[in-house]
């Protein structure tokens, strides 16, 4: 499994940004995909989740409102909406799969996931 993310970049508090996480070398449904992030100085941490299928997700409580996960298995293809950015979000994000027997399966924990993409970074600022 490889997952390349793409998308980050820097916007001022306010913008938005669409993070791309394209996987290859599998069948995109067979898989949970997740987003992580890690600011400088901290651990990193669960964003967003979303079952193989799509029809479940799950988000951190502080991008509840304001992040979208989706996902286009077509396209092998999950996105990260993020609009109402806010400094705090500063971080490199990452994205992760997991193989998911179960459709509406979606993981929060970063020790279920097996396979990790580079981060792409995001920085929030005036």
């Amino acid at each position: 499994v490889q997952l390349q993310a793409s998308g980050g970049g820097s916007v001022q508090p306010g913008g938005s940004l669409r993070l791309s996480c394209a996987a290859t070398g599998v069948t995109a449904d067979n898989y949970a995909i997740g987003w992580f992030r890690q600011a400088p100085g901290k651990e990193r941490e669960f964003v967003a989740g979303i079952s193989r299928i799509g029809g479940s997700t799950s988000y951190t409580d502080s991008v509840k409102g304001r992040f979208t996960i989706s996902r286009d298995n077509a396209k092998a293809t999950v996105y990260l909406q993020m609009n109402s950015l806010k400094p705090e979000d500063t971080a490199d994000y990452y994205c992760a799969a997991a193989l998911a027997f179960r459709a509406t399966t979606v993981l929060e924990t970063a020790q279920e996931y097996g396979f990790w993409g580079q981060g792409t970074q995001v920085t929030v600022s005036s």
